[in-house]
């Protein structure tokens, strides 16, 4: 990393991260850094059309979507309408698409990610580079960039924009009666990191048996509404199923209402964790020490190490650090048992 350079109060800053849903949310505490230490900070945030229907109203940000459809045609636009350059761009994405993307930011001050963790070509559009820490988590990582300009990261909070209104909407399905609710998040972007149906029936069952409410969540994909329907047939009690039924806007305040979120590495995994609920994260494709959720990991489903020694070939210490392990069946590794040793310990935590 290079010396740090502060920047003038009014100084206007690029943030590029496109995507996805988990990672934008990441990038929340290091705005508020931004926001605080930098006296009159005008920020850009370029971002994907989804991520910024998650974000939108976030106070002190401007955002320019960009659609990945629209190609280069669409980074010409996007430079146009930048009327002169900024004092820095934090580039945190190393994807293809967004390293180009770069480009067509004026900024004379690049910051991208350190050596290990650049790819398709990073390196050729930034200037300067984060610190190369590894071991620390992806939040940690993308926080990072705040020290170049001169500024150490405030304790993580995340101040999600959530509307009154998405709380009343969450509020209303379901009745507060004193029951505690299990919340099923069942399907990440990545499907091999996604677990079987009958595996989250089970836990849910479990629970169900327990006293506790379980919920359905999850987008308007077909495969979110055939996993749905999947872990709802093979439940022996009844689900609450709100698949497909929420907004952008909604998930924050809905997943906040839940004692517990289960769910694979996902975007909603970082939200419910954002919005102060408990996660049980199932692992075995992704290191929940990098990529799980942020705040508590005590009772995440952990088969990352085994999927490391079975598909790899050597344990997960020896690996570079942020390697994923995404086999067809690797989830396979994640038992029932360990969803339910994991449901027992907040059980036990929570009194």
């Amino acid at each position: 990393m290079t010396r740090p350079l502060p920047l003038p109060p009014g100084a206007r800053i690029a943030l590029l991260r496109l995507s996805a849903l988990g990672d934008v949310t990441h990038v929340l505490p290091l705005v508020r850094t931004l926001r605080e230490g930098i006296p009159d900070v005008r920020i850009t945030w370029i971002i994907g059309r989804g991520e910024h229907r998650l974000l939108a109203g976030l106070p002190g940000v401007e955002f320019v979507e960009y659609d990945k459809k629209s190609g280069i045609k669409g980074m010409r636009e996007l430079r146009r309408g930048f009327d002169r350059p900024f004092d820095a761009l934090l580039q945190m994405q190393v994807a293809a698409r967004a390293n180009l993307l770069s480009a067509f930011v004026p900024a004379p001050r690049r910051i991208g990610y350190d050596r290990s963790r650049s790819k398709d070509l990073h390196g050729l559009f930034i200037n300067e580079r984060i610190a190369d820490r590894p071991g620390i988590h992806v939040l940690d990582a993308i926080g990072s960039f705040a020290e170049p300009l001169g500024l150490s990261p405030l304790p993580v909070e995340w101040n999600m924009p959530v509307p009154t209104e998405s709380f009343d909407w969450a509020a209303a399905q379901w009745p507060e009666d004193g029951r505690r609710t299990l919340m099923i998040s069942p399907c990440s972007s990545h499907a091999r990191r996604n677990w079987r149906a009958e595996r989250y029936a089970a836990v849910a069952d479990h629970a169900a048996s327990r006293g506790w409410r379980v919920v359905l969540c999850g987008g308007r994909s077909e495969l979110e509404r055939s996993t749905g329907d999947a872990i709802l047939a093979a439940m022996a009690h009844p689900a609450l199923d709100l698949i497909g039924r929420d907004t952008l806007k909604q998930l924050p305040a809905l997943l906040a209402r839940a004692d517990l979120v289960m769910t694979p590495d996902s975007g909603p995994m970082h939200i419910a964790n954002a919005m102060g609920t408990k996660v049980l994260g199932l692992h075995a494709a992704s290191n929940p020490a990098r990529s799980g959720p942020y705040s508590d990991r005590r009772y995440c489903a952990d088969r990352y190490d085994d999927a490391a020694r079975r598909y790899l070939k050597r344990p997960a210490s020896e690996l570079k650090w942020g390697t994923k392990i995404e086999f067809d069946g690797v989830m396979d590794l994640v038992t029932v048992e360990d969803g339910i040793a994991a449901f027992e310990r907040f059980v036990a935590d929570a009194g």
